[in-house]
C-alpha cells in the first residue's frame, strides 16, 4: 500500500472511531422517566431523588454514561400537572418510569399499560388497582408500599402513651392525595374506642383548611393530631410542626423529618430507603425482568423518633419505656 493511501485510510478510520464509540454508547444507554410529587424546590423531594440516584450508582447506573433520566416535578394536589407530566413522560418512550406516589402512579397507568412502572411509596397498591396481588402484580407496575392499615391505630396508641391527657385525636389527611384513607379508618376508630379517645376525621384540601382545622381543635383542651402520610401533608411537614407548637398540640407523624423540625413524635418508615430499594427494581427491569413477576415489597424497618425539647415545652414527661424504645431522642 502506498504511503498516501495508508495515511488517507488511517484518517478515515480515525474519524469513524468517535462515531462508533458514540453509537456503542447510545446502544448501551437506557432512559427512565421520574415523576415526583413535589415542587422541584422541595428539599424532602430532593433528598428522595438523591437516595434513588445513590442506589442506581451502586448498581452501576450513572447519568450520562449508561443512563438518561427525565424528571417532572409538580406540587401535591396539582391534578392538571400530574396528568400532563405523565403524558409527557410516556411520550418520551422511556425504558421505565419511576413514580413517586399514588397520584403519580395512577396518572402514569392511565397513559400506558406497556412501559414498566416502579412506584416508590404507595399505601394501598391493590386497593388502588395498580397490581393484582402482592406476590404477582400481574401488570406493568410494581414497587414499594409505605405502611399497613393498622398503623393508624398504632399512631394513636403512641400519641396516647406520650400524652396521656389526650382525649380527642384528629386524623389529618388530604382526600385527593390519600384515596385509600378508608382502609385506615377502622384501625384508627378501633384504637380510639379502646383508649376512650374521641376519633375526629378531618379532610384537609388546602393550606388554609389545615390552619383553620388545627386552630379549631386547639380551642378545647386535651386534643392531639395524627397526620397521614399523603404527599400534600408531607410537603407541609414544617408547617404542621409549627402549627402544633403554636397551638400547643401534641402531634405524631410518619416522618422523622417532622420531629427534626419540632414535631413531638414520629413513627414510620425511612422513605428515602424506599427510593434506594426502588433503584434495585429499576436495575432488574432494565436488565430484562418484568414488573408482573416482581413481587410487591413492604416496609422492613420502622423508626421511632421523639423530640424531647418539644415534649418539655408541652409539659410532657416521656415514659422511660418509650424513651428506651426510641431509635432517636432529639434533646
Amino acid at each position: 500500500m502506498r504511503r498516501r493511501e495508508f495515511i488517507t485510510l488511517l484518517g478515515v478510520a480515525a474519524a469513524a472511531w468517535p462515531l462508533a464509540a458514540r453509537a456503542q454508547q447510545s446502544e448501551g444507554m437506557r432512559q427512565i422517566g421520574v415523576r415526583m410529587g413535589y415542587a422541584e424546590s422541595n428539599v424532602v423531594g430532593q433528598a428522595f431523588v438523591a437516595a434513588f440516584r445513590e442506589g442506581l450508582l451502586k448498581l452501576g447506573w450513572a447519568a450520562g454514561r449508561n443512563l438518561r433520566s427525565d424528571y417532572r416535578w409538580a406540587p401535591p394536589g396539582d391534578e392538571e400537572a400530574t396528568r400532563r407530566f405523565a403524558k409527557e413522560l410516556v411520550a418520551l418512550q422511556p425504558n421505565l418510569i419511576l413514580a413517586h406516589n399514588t397520584a403519580a402512579t395512577a396518572a402514569a397507568l392511565e397513559q400506558t399499560n406497556t412501559i414498566p412502572i416502579v412506584f416508590a411509596i404507595v399505601a394501598d397498591p391493590v386497593g388502588s388497582g395498580f397490581v393484582t396481588s402482592f406476590s404477582r402484580p400481574g401488570g406493568n407496575a410494581t414497587g414499594f408500599t409505605t405502611l399497613e392499615p393498622t398503623m393508624a391505630g398504632k399512631w394513636l396508641e403512641l400519641l396516647k402513651e406520650i400524652a396521656p391527657r389526650v382525649n380527642r385525636a384528629v386524623l389529618l389527611f388530604n382526600p385527593a392525595t390519600m384515596p385509600s384513607i378508608e382502609n385506615f379508618l377502622s384501625s384508627f376508630k378501633a384504637a380510639a374506642a379502646s383508649l376512650a379517645v374521641e376519633a375526629i376525621v378531618a379532610p384537609v384540601r388546602d393550606t388554609s383548611a389545615l390552619e383553620s382545622i388545627v386552630a379549631m381543635q386547639a380551642r378545647e383542651p386535651n386534643g392531639g393530631l395524627i397526620v397521614m402520610p399523603d404527599t400534600f401533608m408531607t410537603a407541609r411537614h414544617a408547617q404542621v410542626a409549627s402549627l402544633a407548637a403554636h397551638h400547643r398540640l401534641p402531634v405524631i407523624t410518619p416522618w422523622r423529618f417532622n420531629a427534626d423540625v419540632g414535631g413531638l413524635i414520629s413513627y414510620g418508615i425511612d422513605v428515602a430507603d424506599n427510593f434506594r430499594r426502588a433503584a434495585g427494581y429499576v436495575d432488574k427491569i432494565l436488565k430484562g425482568a418484568k414488573p408482573a413477576d416482581l413481587p410487591m415489597k413492604q416496609p422492613t424497618t420502622f423508626e421511632l423518633v421523639i423530640n424531647l425539647k418539644t415534649a418539655q415545652a408541652l409539659g410532657l414527661t416521656i415514659p422511660p419505656t418509650l424513651l428506651f424504645q426510641a431509635d432517636e431522642v432529639i434533646r
